[in-house]
């Protein structure tokens, strides 16, 4: 690896990994999440875990990638040895699998950024839009157009998408903090405040609470994917390594809750207005038909009543159906929409170009020429990602599975580290001499013990949510989200990748775990 094959600076490096980090999770999953989990008393157990998950794990990439200089694959082989590169590979698929739909989620964004500069949202009849435009071919136009992107971006290579990042990621941070600054100045939106930072303490006693904060950080850091791994691969040779792997996940999170706020602000301005003009405005609430219904039922607004109407319509329904509906009752309503469309498609881009790295990565550190394996990758996720672009029932098939693989991910990244000696790492590639704070033994709890059970226990509580979906045809493996479809899917790619161990050693020139960085 060449000096050009680093990062040119500190600042470019934390912006990739930023966007690495920042997706549409942060800005569609974590503000539904966290009202539908009470908002204050779930900021907790969130903030707890990003210190018992995705710091320690994000330490473990940046100091994995640092060490070995390379993806996951090869990474995985030379730490624990060579019957291991199996397990480096099913990190590597997890994420490369995300890519196949993640691509089609960016090109809904694209779409709806169309949309909203050529007034064609708010609609009269809401999810007219949204269903008309994924029940026809262009999903698959967007999709292409975002693969396209993704791969023009990375085939640059590591300076290429530096300087992309230097652009795209001051301007996602200018934007979502404009969007909260304009949603806090909102008539009543201190109720929404209220609700995303008041805390109920005897909630936290609620074991689903806690659950639900884990996944949420296992989700949206990109701890445990393998991404920050790749990018950690290009470090300069004297870079820093535990401080930017702590403040990382911090940012990361900052981001998360001024989504939160420019999300619940809205939503709790909005929507008191339109059930209060109910009375003398009968059609006031036609945009909003599921909460129309709770109204004219006798319920009274409420944040139960919201949560299960507005923040229960999914990530999806939520973003694509409620979000042009509530901005578009906004003074210059259409301008904070475009703005808002903006910030999610540039955060799906920064997320979908560390994937695409990813899983080129794995193919140069196989031998393969790396414009070449950017254009096999980009053809590949086009192809694979069609399902998806044509399918809804597919893409949430995909993201069920793979979305549940990455807790598994995250424990591989543990045994790895425990197979190699925990506190043995720490000394070597954590607190290394260049690193600018030093990382003490608890990380050797978290990392031995902690994540471990972490993984298992959200493992375990998702696939028993799935038999309680359907607990008559839990195992069916065609089904859509439910036990079966993860077990099958997940007994194919592991059989694959064990069988395939040796001949991946092979390519990649790691038979005895122990070749040179390049």
């Amino acid at each position: 690896m060449s000096g050009r094959d680093r990062f040119g600076s500190r600042l470019g490096m934390m912006l990739v990994m930023l966007g690495m980090a920042v997706g549409t999770g942060n800005i569609w999953r974590f503000p539904r999440i966290a009202a539908q989990n009470g908002g204050g008393e779930f900021l907790i157990p969130w903030i707890s875990f990003l210190f018992l998950w995705s710091i320690p794990l994000l330490l473990v990439e940046f100091g994995l990638g640092r060490k070995m200089r390379a993806g996951p694959v090869v990474a995985f082989a030379r730490l624990m040895g060579p019957g291991w590169a199996w397990m480096g590979a099913f990190v590597a698929f997890c994420a490369t699998a995300i890519l196949f739909y993640y691509s089609v989620v960016a090109g809904w964004t694209f779409r709806y950024v169309l949309a909203s500069l050529m007034g064609q949202l708010p609609e009269a009849q809401p999810g007219a839009f949204w269903a008309e435009y994924t029940s026809s071919w262009w999903p698959v136009v967007t999709h292409g157009a975002a693969i396209g992107l993704g791969t023009f971006i990375v085939a640059r290579g590591i300076g290429g998408i530096e300087r992309v990042a230097r652009v795209l990621m001051p301007t996602l941070i200018f934007l979502v903090v404009v969007l909260a600054v304009r949603a806090v100045t909102l008539p009543g939106a201190s109720e929404g405040l209220a609700y995303l930072f008041g805390v109920d303490w005897g909630q936290l006693a609620n074991a689903r609470l806690w659950i639900e904060a884990l996944t949420q950080n296992a989700w949206d850091t990109g701890a445990g994917w393998g991404l920050a791994l790749c990018y950690a691969a290009y470090l300069r040779e004297r870079e820093d390594t535990a401080l930017n792997a702590v403040v990382l996940p911090v940012a990361n999170n900052v981001i998360s809750l001024l989504a939160g706020v420019m999300v619940l602000c809205t939503v709790f301005s909005v929507v008191p207005g339109l059930v209060a003009s109910v009375a003398s405005n009968p059609d006031a609430l036609a945009g909003f038909p599921t909460l129309a219904a709770a109204v004219e039922g006798g319920e009274t607004l409420s944040p139960a009543l919201l949560q299960r109407t507005i923040f229960g319509a999914g990530n999806e329904g939520m973003t694509f159906i409620w979000i042009p509906q509530l901005m578009g009752t906004l003074p210059f309503g259409r301008v904070i929409m475009i703005l808002f469309f903006t910030a999610l498609a540039l955060a799906a881009m920064t997320s979908l170009i560390a994937m695409v790295e990813l899983a080129t990565r794995v193919l140069w550190d196989a031998g393969v020429e790396r414009t070449r394996a950017v254009r096999i990758v980009g053809v590949t996720a086009f192809l694979l990602g069609m399902p998806s672009a044509l399918s809804l029932r597919v893409l949430k098939n995909q993201d069920w599975v793979w979305g549940v693989a990455l807790l598994l991910c995250g424990f591989f990244f543990a045994v790895a580290i425990i197979r190699y000696g925990v506190r043995r790492f720490r000394e070597e590639q954590i607190n290394h001499p260049d690193s600018d704070i030093r990382i003490g033994r608890w990380w050797d709890i978290v990392i031995g013990v902690l994540v471990p059970v972490e993984a298992v226990i959200l493992l375990t509580w998702w696939l028993y949510q799935a038999w309680s979906w359907d607990p008559e045809g839990w195992l069916t493996p065609f089904a859509q989200e439910n036990v079966g479809t993860v077990l099958f899917q997940f007994a194919v790619v592991l059989t694959v990748l064990i069988a395939a161990n040796r001949w991946m050693l092979g390519r990649s020139g790691t038979e005895s775990g122990r070749r040179p960085p390049p």
